[in-house]
Order: C-alpha cells, then sequence, then structure tokens
C-alpha cells in the first residue's frame, strides 16, 4: 500500500476538470487558466430522448425516460476517467436554459453527485480571462428551476411532435410533422399568403404641387402635397376617382399661392441599443443577407472564440466595465464632439428578460475589426456587432427641419391646404459609426406671407399593396411581437419549415408550399390550440415562470397535455383521409394498365398507380412541375423543370433541375438556370437524375 505521504502527493497533483460544451470554447478558456485545470468538452448534450419511441411516462408525472445516444458513448467514457482522476470538477456550461440542463445531465451521468469531490457550477457572460477567473473564483450551485424549464420545453415539444405527427402520417401522408412553434410559423406565413390571394387593390390618387417662390431673386422649385380640403383632413384613400383629382389640380391653377406658415426645429434622432438575438438575426438579415441559421452559427463561432459576448440573449443591459471601454475608445479614436457626458443606458422592453444577462456586444473594443484576422462571413458580423455596441454610446444624430404650409384659395373653389418638409443632417452624431439611409430634403429659404408661383399640378394615380410576404427579419420580429419562442429557438424554427418542405423562400421572402398549406389547414382546422397565437404565448409564459421557480414544470405539461390527448384521440376517429388527396385521372398506367391517380406525398400532388402497393408506378405531375422556359441542353427537345429528388438518402427533398423527357433524357444540374440561389446538397448530377421521379405511393 502506498504510504500516507505518497498519497498526499497523488492528491495535489490532481487537477481540476472544467467541463464546457464546445471544442472552440474549450480552447479558447484553456488559455486564461492554469495548469492546475483540465479543459475538456462535453461537445453537446451527453443524454436525450430517445429517437424511436416517446420516451417520456405520461401516467407518471411525464416523467422523461433520457437516453445516452450510441454516438456519444465514448465521449461519456473519456469524460468519466478524467472525473474519476480529478481533484474537482466545474461545469462550465453555457448560462441559459440549454447549458443548465447540460451540466445536469453531466451531473447524472458522470455520477458527481455522490459527494466523493467537489462539484461546482460555474457561469460567464463572456470568454475572457476576467470573466473566466471571476467565475471559477464565484461558484453557484446548480439552477434546477432553468433545467426544469429546459425540460419541459422538450418534453412539450416531444409530446405536439410525436403525437400529432402520426395523425398527419394516416390522415395526409407520411413523412409529415408538426411541431408546437413550428406549427404557429407556419399558420403565420400561410395566413399572409390568404391575405395576398385575398386582397383587393384599390385606386386612390395623390395631389402634387410643384411651387416656387414668386419674390425671391434666386428661385428654387419645391413640392408640396395636398393636406386639407376646407379645413378637413383629405385620408389617403379618399380621393378615388380621376375626374376628382383633376378638378383639385384645375382648382389650383385658378389659385392664389401663398405661405402660410414657416416652422423650424431641430430634430434628434437616438441610437438603437446593442444587438439582442432577434435584432441581430433581423440586422444581419437585412444588412448582409445572412439566415437566421447562418447568423448565429457565425455568433456561436465568434462568442466561442472569445470575441462577442454570449449570443442568446434577451436583455440590452450593458456591463458599466463595458460601457466605460467604450467611452475610453471613442475618446482616444474619435473627435470631442462625439464623446457623451454619460453612458446611455437602455431598458430592456420584455418584461421576461433576463436583466442580469446582457447584450451582444464586442468583448473588447479595443479589437476592431480591421485588427483582427477572419473569414470574410465572421467578419462582417463582428463588425456589425462591434459597430452596433459603439454607436449605441455615440450621441444622437441631429437634424435641422423644416414644414411649410401654404394657403391655396381660389373663387368659387375650395379652400386647400398644402404641406412639405425638409430635412437636412446637421451633426452625424452616432451615424458616424452606424450608417443609416434618410432621405435629406432641401427647402428654399421662405417666410410667411411670401406668395408662390405654380410650375405643376400632379393628380397621381396609385393602387394599394397587399401585405408583404414574410421574410426571415419580419418573421422573427413577429414571432417576438407575439411571445412565441425565445431567443435560442428562432433559428430552428424557420430552418426546420423550410427542410420540412411546409414553406420556400422566393426572392428572399417566404411562400408556402402545397405541402405546407394542406398540413396547416388540417391542424388548424382540428387542433385550434397547436397553431393558437395567444395559447402559444401563453405556454411560453408559463415556461418562463417554470424557470423563475414559480410553477411546477409538470403543472403546465398536464394542463396542456390532458385536453390534447383527449382531442387526439377523438380526432382519430373523425377525420378521415379527405377524398381531395386521391383524385382520380383519365391517364392508366403503362406498367399494368390500371387507372392513375393523383396523390398527396410530402413534397406535394404526384400520380401514382390505382394498383398500388401491387404495382408502384409514379410520376411527377406535369401541373407540379416548375418551368424554367429553357430547352434542354442536351437532347435540345425537353424542357428543363424543377424537380426534387425523392429516393431515400442525404439528397432527399434537394431541388434540382432536369430535362422534362426523363427517363428519355438524363439530363440534371444542381446549378438554377434562372440564377436564383438554392440551398442544395451537392451529390453527382447523375444521382440526381436516378432519384428525379418522385416515388412516393
Amino acid at each position: 500500500m502506498p504510504s500516507k505521504k505518497r498519497a498526499r502527493a497523488t492528491q495535489s497533483e490532481a487537477k481540476t476538470l472544467v467541463i464546457v460544451e464546445s471544442p472552440t470554447k474549450a480552447k479558447t478558456i484553456s488559455q486564461f487558466v492554469g495548469e492546475e485545470y483540465d479543459i475538456e468538452s462535453s461537445y453537446g448534450h451527453l443524454r436525450d430522448l430517445p429517437k424511436s419511441k416517446l420516451g417520456i411516462d405520461v401516467e407518471h408525472n411525464f416523467e422523461p425516460q433520457y437516453v445516452i445516444p450510441r454516438k456519444v458513448q465514448s465521449r461519456v467514457t473519456a469524460l468519466k476517467k478524467l472525473a474519476a482522476k480529478a481533484a474537482a470538477v466545474v461545469l462550465a456550461t453555457d448560462e441559459d436554459r440549454e447549458g443548465e440542463a447540460i451540466a445536469w445531465h453531466l451531473l447524472q451521468v458522470l455520477n458527481l453527485n455522490d459527494g466523493k469531490k467537489p462539484v461546482r457550477r460555474i457561469v460567464f457572460h463572456e470568454i475572457t480571462k476576467t470573466a473566466i477567473l471571476h467565475a471559477l473564483e464565484n461558484p453557484r450551485s446548480l439552477d434546477m428551476a432553468l433545467v426544469n424549464a429546459q425540460q419541459a420545453r422538450r418534453v412539450l415539444d416531444r409530446l405536439v411532435g410525436y403525437k400529432l405527427s402520426p395523425f398527419l402520417w394516416k390522415k395526409v401522408a407520411s413523412g409529415l410533422s408538426a411541431g408546437r412553434v413550428q406549427s404557429v410559423a407556419l399558420r403565420l406565413i400561410v395566413d399572409r399568403e390568404e391575405e395576398i390571394k385575398a386582397f383587393k387593390p384599390e385606386v386612390y390618387f395623390t395631389i402634387t404641387a410643384k411651387l416656387e417662390s414668386a419674390e425671391a431673386k434666386e428661385r428654387q422649385a419645391f413640392e408640396a402635397s395636398l393636406l386639407k380640403i376646407d379645413g378637413e383632413a383629405v385620408p389617403k384613400l379618399s380621393i378615388i376617382t380621376k375626374e376628382a383629382a383633376e378638378r383639385i389640380a384645375h382648382d389650383f391653377k385658378k389659385s392664389s399661392l401663398k405661405i402660410l406658415s414657416v416652422e423650424r426645429k431641430e430634430t434628434r434622432k437616438n441610437p438603437n441599443p446593442s444587438f439582442i438575438t432577434s435584432t441581430l438575426q433581423q440586422t444581419a438579415a437585412q444588412r448582409l443577407g445572412f439566415s437566421s441559421k447562418k447568423t448565429m452559427f457565425l455568433a456561436q463561432s465568434l462568442y466561442e472564440n472569445g470575441l462577442i459576448t454570449y449570443m442568446r440573449t434577451d436583455s440590452v443591459h450593458i456591463s458599466r466595465e463595458a460601457l466605460a471601454s467604450a467611452q475610453s475608445w471613442i475618446g482616444a479614436n474619435l473627435p470631442r464632439e462625439y464623446a457623451v457626458t454619460e453612458p446611455r443606458m437602455f431598458k430592456t422592453k420584455s418584461r421576461l428578460a433576463q436583466e442580469a444577462h446582457e447584450a451582444i456586444r464586442p468583448t473588447h473594443v479595443e479589437k476592431e475589426p480591421k485588427s483582427i484576422t477572419l473569414e470574410k462571413d465572421p467578419a462582417r458580423l463582428y463588425d456589425l456587432i462591434w459597430r452596433r455596441f459603439l454607436a449605441s454610446q455615440l450621441p444622437p444624430a441631429v437634424f435641422d427641419a423644416t414644414r411649410i404650409e401654404i394657403d391655396a384659395a381660389a373663387e368659387n373653389a375650395s379652400r386647400y391646404l398644402l404641406a412639405t418638409n425638409g430635412n437636412i443632417l446637421k451633426f452625424d452624431g452616432y451615424l458616424k459609426l452606424w450608417p443609416t439611409k434618410f432621405e435629406a430634403r432641401e427647402l428654399p429659404p421662405l417666410r410667411e406671407n411670401e406668395k408662390l408661383n405654380l410650375l405643376e399640378a400632379l393628380a397621381e394615380e396609385h393602387a394599394t399593396e397587399p401585405p408583404p410576404r414574410y421574410n426571415e427579419a419580419s418573421l422573427i420580429k413577429t414571432l417576438e411581437k407575439y411571445g412565441i419562442g425565445r431567443p435560442s429557438t428562432y433559428a430552428p424554427i424557420i430552418s426546420v419549415i423550410q427542410d420540412r418542405n411546409y414553406v420556400e423562400k422566393n426572392q428572399g421572402r417566404f411562400c408556402p408550399t402545397e405541402v405546407g398549406s394542406l398540413v396547416n389547414r388540417v391542424i388548424t382546422e382540428n387542433f385550434p390550440d397547436v397553431v393558437n397565437i395567444d395559447f402559444t404565448a401563453k405556454m411560453e409564459e408559463q415556461l418562463d415562470a417554470v424557470a423563475e421557480g414559480k410553477e411546477e414544470w409538470q403543472k403546465s405539461i398536464k394542463e396542456f397535455y390532458e385536453p390534447f390527448a383527449k382531442l387526439l384521440e377523438i380526432k382519430y376517429e373523425e377525420v378521415s383521409k379527405k377524398e381531395l388527396l386521391h383524385e382520380t385521372t383519365d391517364e392508366v398506367c403503362e406498367k399494368c394498365g390500371k387507372p392513375m391517380m393523383i396523390k398527396f406525398g410530402r413534397f406535394g400532388k404526384f400520380m401514382a398507380c390505382s394498383g398500388f402497393p401491387d404495382c408502384k408506378t409514379t410520376k411527377t405531375l406535369k401541373s407540379a412541375q416548375k418551368s424554367t422556359g429553357f430547352i434542354c441542353p442536351k437532347c435540345d427537345k425537353g424542357e428543363i423543370i424543377e424537380r426534387r429528388v425523392n429516393k431515400k438518402g442525404r439528397s432527399r427533398g434537394r431541388i434540382f433541375w432536369g430535362c422534362s423527357r426523363y427517363p428519355d433524357c438524363d439530363h440534371a444540374t444542381w446549378t438554377n438556370p434562372l440564377g436564383e440561389k438554392k440551398e442544395v446538397d451537392t451529390p453527382k448530377p447523375t444521382e440526381a437524375a436516378e432519384q428525379g421521379i418522385d416515388k412516393e405511393a
């Protein structure tokens, strides 16, 4: 047996094991701590619900049945060995609900709750030496309220997905899925599409006068718009006939015109706060053209490399140290007039935001975008975050604003009031670091009672336009507005409804597919609560209450699940597969001679033999083919059409372009001849040709 002295020496040499989620994060942290620490990664979750079954005991308080996936078994074994040798273990996963849950799972899987060695939980908002050392000196206990909130969301989403999806398989088509939050996002997109289809444009006219001073030596023309008729304001859509518009324009021509009032004042526009998750995704979409998924992937990389603070946050709070560093940088790099006397503080609008968290900002403001080496897209996102943070601490932009009102009067005619506004940038303020487009409009120097000449009177015809389809930025903004989802869920929500072929992008905006519209209709008609915006927002509030320790998570699940399960049972009996999903045709099967039918699959309508399953002949429905207008370059006879890979494999569901004469011509390509960008995998084009014909029956 080793001596006590030797045992004490061995124990003193043992290191403290620090476990984080990602290897990049581990590598960054290892730069800031001494050799007495081993920094290791769990590579994400070590436990999850099983994929092959529900994994929730609904009869016994919704107890989750967690399993260790086979792909992480080797990692679990390695971490167990390291934990056994360590003097202490530190769980340093992210500070949100997901990170807290990962720390809890680590505690269970590695048997760290047996009390044999110290186990500490630390959190930090940025991966810097100061933050890491401070966190190590100030550990806290595991926050089970956050863990339970994450469990509640996971269980709730699993119950909806694993109970509702089979209903869609049986009643609509195999391969479909439903989700608690994704279904609400889909409904928003489908409802907007229905609004657009039902929209009827209304014609209206605007009246504009082109004027100049009748008294000034140097005359500068300007335009003014009709504001009032006989003292009554003119609503936007009130002038609806060409005759009425032309009559008003004619009245202008015989009216005497003079300046009624000139108001000049200084206006200020304040900067926006530093980014939160939703505003980062929206702005990156608008300014950089990034998808929300790409934005979060790049932000995660910047965070793990210690360049920005934690990227999943709904708080605009900034630490005093960060505010001081911003003021220091501004004082050293910009003229004196750009300094503010006090740091600008912003108030978070959401009552559910965690003020202990910070907004997204650079960890070291002195690391200017031009001074660090990054690839193109991460560099562009870092530049956006860096500029937004510093701009938030700059003075407001100052404008000289002018408003002029004009009186137009003539005998035997109505009296008209026209108005025009001018706007000139006086001091750029925060715009120096955050350039923003605005319309500068300079008006001539005019005074009250000054007479004017009419140069031209215009009656312009317009038509009202339908509401625009959602793009990534506007969809995230709407989800945030209604309290649907949380910062960490926006990107996955958008990604999953695209991956499921429920929506597709057209010129950067979401359009529901035929499949998406049908799935939405089936869920909306039969399970209205699942896609009810208010109901879903209320569920999010309950999850927040669980996170705050105000409510038990099983109680929230029970209140939702029991009526949902009863309704599901009823709908299985009531709802039959719709006849519209199986339409008869005059065409016969070329293999067995039986009639062909129009069926519905996960990628839309297709033709299939009515003799299925004895005959599995299928054909692409011609009406579903999206033409490009290009002739096939291989056979010079067929037309290039958009198609989807339907054969099982990694490319299933992906779009490619092939000849309409397939299988007689097997030309296929992953390149869209129309030049529109499509995010696709890129196996060989010959594989696309082989997989091209829909074979779903």
